[in-house]
């Protein structure tokens, strides 16, 4: 029956440029279309209904691999998060709920203020310090990144600290020199402790769309990326990109950011993000 082929091919067209609209790329885009269309084929579907539940399990298929919270282990010495990102990806910010999420399951957390040209980030951790009772470890502004960062370990270390988070710079504009800076902070940190950082978390603006993706290639090809935090999610609209990051790089999304407020950074779960994509129709 043509009719029913007719249909299929005009829903396809939309979901694929819904998908598009949000985000979600070229590339992971033809790949969800191509298997819809088979399972059109193959199930001989012709009900929208059936197609959604097909896309939703493709969707989760694409998401359920990155969906790892970071767990933090009893281990001997601090756990150390080494934050990267661009300027205005919500770095410190994030920082601030993370510290204040790992405060609240009871781990000690020490903060290096590492993004030492930007006086304001200095300023904005030193807030977040004071207000949850969190040690910051600063110096003065365009101090040298790993030097500030190599005293905060080794104070962390002395003081037996759980975790230290570390803000590090992130001037675009000077890219070779900002990759640099960061080769050297871990460098610098091995030096203390040959396995850290334990983690370096990638800060992404869900807003900035596909540029997110060109971020994410950058810093993983420096500082080999153990972790992603998703910011400003609040208009699911951009949080296509997530999907993107997925199947390009599978480096495990720990967070979502969602708002402003200190308890808006939750761990990342694949289904329950999924399940809201569908439930916002």
């Amino acid at each position: 029956p043509l009719g029913q082929k007719g249909i299929n091919e005009d829903l396809l067209e939309e979901i694929e440029a819904s998908l598009l609209m949000a985000d979600i790329g070229v590339d992971a885009t033809a790949a969800i279309i191509a298997r819809l269309s088979e399972s059109i084929e193959q199930y001989q579907m012709n009900d929208s209904e059936a197609l959604s539940a097909v896309l939703k399990q493709e969707l989760l298929a694409m998401l359920r691999p990155s969906s790892l919270p970071l767990q933090i282990p009893k281990q001997d010495g601090p756990f150390v998060i080494l934050v990267v990102g661009v300027n205005g990806a919500g770095k410190t910010t994030t920082i601030g709920k993370l510290a204040k999420r790992l405060q609240t399951q009871g781990h000690t957390v020490m903060l290096a203020a590492g993004d030492t040209f930007r006086a304001a980030a200095v300023e904005q951790l030193q807030t977040w310090g004071e207000r949850n009772n969190i040690p910051v470890v600063a110096q003065h502004t365009g101090a040298d990144s790993a030097s500030v960062i190599y005293d905060a370990l080794q104070s962390a270390q002395a003081k037996g600290i759980d975790v230290l988070i570390a803000d590090t710079a992130g001037r675009l504009h000077t890219k070779s020199h900002l990759m640099d800076e960061l080769k050297k902070v871990k460098r610098i940190m091995s030096k203390l402790d040959e396995n850290a950082p334990h983690e370096v978390l990638l800060v992404l603006d869900a807003g900035t769309g596909q540029n997110a993706l060109s971020q994410a290639k950058l810093f993983n090809e420096t500082v080999e990326l153990t972790g992603i935090a998703l910011t400003k999610l609040d208009g699911t609209a951009k949080g296509g990109v997530i999907f993107a990051l997925a199947r390009q790089f599978g480096i495990p999304i720990r967070y979502i950011g969602i708002g402003e407020g200190i308890d808006d950074l939750q761990d990342f779960d694949a289904d329950v993000f999924v399940n809201a994509l569908f439930n916002n129709e």
